[in-house]
């Protein structure tokens, strides 16, 4: 779950209109910030569920019941910078912080983990559960963004700026020349991934 949003200063709202060659100098050049802010925002929200990462970094909580490995769990998003809070939840909602000391990060660029330091992770009671909290993105302004997501946001905004009269999208997939710009950042799963 997103905990927080990426905000509007950090949009590279200036350099869209630049991409979409948008007239200039008439007065009223912010007129259409609202409607582009839209786009680059939905672009973004695409290529992040496509790819599992966070391009601008924001706080996530990820909530699980039970441990799939005793030893370790793996975050749904990445790169992941920071784990801000790690704990357990019983039935009743009562909470236990768990001390950092107890368990580490392991960076990876697609199955970032939360590592026990000990023999296993602290048991999920039964009817409760595991609350990991944690900070995921390429960094906290749009130049940490890689150049190849950042052009892939750009292309896919400005498809959905294009289309917007359309009652109903053609195209089920991304359009032509996003998808490539995206492939060595997918995740492949095998065997529905790490245990």
């Amino acid at each position: 779950m997103e905990q927080t949003q990426v905000p509007v200063g950090v949009l590279p709202l200036e350099l869209f209109k630049d991409h979409l060659r948008l007239g200039t100098g008439f007065g009223v050049d912010s007129v259409q910030d609202g409607m582009l802010e839209t786009y680059v925002r939905a672009a973004i929200a695409a290529i992040e569920a496509r790819i599992s990462k966070a391009l601008i970094a924001r706080d996530y909580s990820y909530t699980v019941s039970a441990w799939r490995d005793l030893a370790a769990q793996s975050l749904p998003v990445s790169p992941v910078s920071a784990i801000t809070a790690f704990v357990i939840v019983d039935r009743a909602g009562g909470e236990v912080m768990i001390d950092p000391s107890k368990y580490m990060l392991e960076p990876d660029m697609h199955r970032p983990r939360l590592v026990s330091l000990g023999f296993m992770l602290p048991q999920v009671p039964v009817g409760g559960a595991a609350r990991i909290e944690f900070t995921a993105g390429f960094g906290p302004a749009w130049s940490d963004v890689p150049g190849d997501l950042a052009q892939a946001v750009f292309l896919l905004a400005a498809h959905y700026y294009e289309h917007r009269f359309e009652g109903a999208a053609r195209e089920r997939d991304m359009p032509f020349g996003v998808a490539p710009l995206l492939d060595r950042y997918r995740n492949i799963r095998i065997f529905g991934g790490r245990s």
